[in-house]
């Protein structure tokens, strides 16, 4: 293996990004959750492998494997912009240990009010954090902005949670334990906005095949973070749906009322096996890297590419977040 490294390009997915199924191999190797462990140093040592066969100057010794190895880590741990390691309850891989827990509690105390609003407020300080993480680093966002969207999302979340379980409390109990996912899916949908509204402002950084920036679109902005608010929904949706329906047959039977006690662990478990495997599938659900047409850019973009570069650059292209 270690002959193939000269040719070795690090920066390059391993698997087709045009395809959902080489997407969703990529994203189940970066969102591995084992990678949330794996200490400070290790991460280090795979950022400096990363840099050094960007450079061409691997060690020698130095097997494919490793550099596998240290991309994995280095995707999973720093942002694609800055390069910059990124806070570890933000990451992707932090996405089943730390929503699991929470997903299984909002839908285990969804009856009293305050446990609602506890856990929709909890729910939205993990999504805040994990949205503002996972932006578009290209595109700064100021600590009001911040507060603004994370009080928005919560007020809203909090607010769509307390009104349905208002207003279900005479439907089937079903009904009432979907309640959780209508909050959180419209919270993402303010939430993921909200948060990145200075690239919906002043645009996204796009560029060409060569990674050179052409400019800022609020189209390509636009298109980005929609694609990123139906990919959260997707994480969440069949975990926060079909849940649900396993706990109401379960709790129905004899020894599973004995143990009430292990209900909510047992929902905190079953949340962690739907993740597991919806992360990867949520995210790889469109390209990280969004490829659009110039002729779908604002006219002046477009005047000022064909200005600069004539006609050979039919397509730009952005990271559009996770």
């Amino acid at each position: 293996m270690e002959g193939d490294l000269p040719g070795f390009n690090i920066d390059a997915p391993r698997w087709d990004q045009c395809t959902f199924l080489g997407r969703m191999k990529h994203f189940f190797n970066i969102t591995d959750p084992r990678t949330v462990f794996v200490p400070e140093h290790e991460l280090d040592w795979a950022k400096l492998m990363v840099e050094k066969s960007r450079m061409g100057v691997v060690p020698p010794g130095t097997h494919m494997e490793q550099l596998l190895y240290a991309k994995k880590l280095y995707d999973s741990a720093f942002h694609p912009d800055t390069g910059e390691k990124m806070n570890v309850i933000g990451r992707m891989s932090f996405q089943v240990p730390g929503g699991m827990i929470i997903t299984g509690f909002m839908l285990h105390f969804y009856r009293t009010m305050p446990a609602v609003i506890f856990w929709q407020w909890v729910n939205q300080s993990f999504n805040a954090l994990v949205n503002y993480t996972n932006r578009n680093a290209a595109s700064p966002t100021s600590v009001r902005q911040m507060a603004f969207s994370y009080f928005t999302a919560t007020t809203t979340a909090v607010a769509t949670a307390v009104g349905l379980n208002m207003w279900t409390k005479r439907a089937p109990p079903l009904v009432a334990r979907w309640v959780p996912f209508a909050a959180v899916a419209a919270a993402n949908c303010v939430n993921i906005p909200m948060m990145r509204q200075q690239e919906l402002i002043q645009g996204i950084c796009v560029k060409d095949k060569n990674q050179n920036e052409v400019g800022h679109s609020q189209r390509a902005a636009a298109i980005g973070i929609t694609q990123v608010v139906i990919s959260r929904i997707s994480m969440a949706a069949p975990g926060m749906i079909l849940l649900p329906v396993i706990m109401e047959r379960l709790e129905k039977l004899n020894f599973m009322k004995k143990v009430k006690v292990l209900h909510a662990p047992l929902q905190v478990m079953l949340s962690g096996c739907f993740l597991l495997f919806m992360v990867p599938v949520a995210c790889g659900l469109f390209p990280q890297t969004c490829e659009l047409p110039v002729s779908y850019l604002e006219p002046e973009l477009q005047y000022t590419i064909k200005a600069s570069c004539g006609e050979h650059v039919p397509y730009v292209y952005f990271n559009k977040g996770l």
